[in-house]
């Protein structure tokens, strides 16, 4: 049973609209080839054939990555849980879900949980679920309404135990919540919100780093430091080009893999994922790459992206998955799975 919510919030933390600044062109060669790479799996819906997908998240278990997860947003009527070979375990029918992600180490009555939640929406909140990973059953937790119009983008994050939803709209704001256990559900503490001049949706935080990075669609991807008590200044980190980021600017994710790190964007306007090699404050454009090839459908008009860093399932450096808009018969969209290795070796990365 769904439980009710408690929402405290405090007065934000230094908002602070996105500078005034020229959005730089990029480093690479117009109409910069990207490589092909073929999915190895997607998701399979037979109980609805107009599945109206949006943004994944994965999840493996550290102690037995065999043990995996694949979760995925219906943007018209809920969220659907996989498993990695892209069969249907649960469906929640909780409306219109559009980006979903989750993080670990959520403890409701002295157990602890893996926290999923989702912007909704129709009722203008973000909907919790609980993952307990002894049993890979997902239940539904709470709903947290907010007053910043449609949570149109969301991803969430850590900093040390803290659990954070990120929500942000098309106005350009996002803002940070901590959300906690409470007695009927999961409250929510704002504590601060950020500002870019227009549309946004995709984010990632890389809790390692302590950055939050936003996607605004039309102009291109910003850093802020993830500290709610810091200045919320945004950093540019790559601008629309048209040549290796074009509009619009989707999901974003991280990739771990041994020493290096790298930022990957989902670029709807050419359906590639431009890939970044961070080091520090430096971005070093590494190439991109679309799903094609093979004998799973190509990937076209991408949307959401989610990388899993390390051991998932049957592919042992990790695996990123996507969102297709068309799964081959032009009514159903679902979600496409990489191997992480096929990525490294079609852009030749250490």
């Amino acid at each position: 049973m769904r439980c009710a919510l408690l929402l405290s919030v405090l007065i934000p933390l230094g908002a602070c609209a996105t500078p005034d600044v020229q959005i730089p062109q990029g480093s690479a060669a117009l109409g910069d080839p990207a490589k092909p790479v073929a999915a190895v799996a997607e998701t399979i819906v037979t109980t609805d054939p107009t599945v109206d997908a949006d943004d994944p998240v994965l999840w493996a278990d550290a102690k037995d990555p065999s043990r995996a997860l694949w979760i995925g947003t219906d943007k018209t009527d809920g969220l659907y849980v996989h498993n990695l070979d892209g069969t249907m375990r649960q469906f929640f029918p909780d409306g219109p879900l559009n980006n979903v992600d989750l993080r670990d180490g959520f403890v409701v009555d002295g157990k602890s949980y893996v926290l999923i939640a989702a912007a909704e929406r129709a009722r203008f909140g973000i909907v919790t679920y609980l993952l307990d990973p002894a049993t890979l059953k997902v239940a539904s937790y709470g709903f947290i309404p907010t007053d910043m119009g449609e949570p149109y983008g969301f991803c969430m994050g850590k900093r040390g135990d803290a659990i954070y939803l990120m929500p942000n709209n098309k106005n350009g704001e996002a803002r940070q919540y901590r959300v906690t256990a409470g007695p009927k559900g999961p409250i929510a503490t704002l504590e601060r919100t950020m500002k870019v001049a227009t549309q946004t949706e995709g984010c990632v935080v890389d809790d390692e780093a302590q950055v939050f990075y936003l996607g605004e669609e039309d102009r291109g991807i910003w850093r802020f430091d993830f500290d709610p008590k810091t200045p919320s200044t945004p950093t540019l980190v790559y601008g629309v080009d048209k040549k290796v980021l074009t509009d619009d600017v989707e999901g974003l994710t991280i990739m771990r893999d041994g020493p290096h790190k790298y930022l990957i964007a989902s670029s709807q306007g050419d359906s590639t994922y431009p890939v970044w090699l961070i080091e520090g404050a430096t971005y070093t454009y590494k190439g991109r790459f679309a799903v094609e090839g093979g004998a799973i459908d190509n990937v076209t008009v991408t949307d959401g992206i989610d990388a899993w860093s390390g051991p998932i399932g049957p592919y042992p450096n990790g695996a990123i998955s996507m969102h297709d808009t068309d799964d081959g018969d032009g009514k159903q969209q679902n979600y496409k799975l990489v191997d992480w290795r096929d990525v490294k070796k079609a852009l030749a990365l250490p």
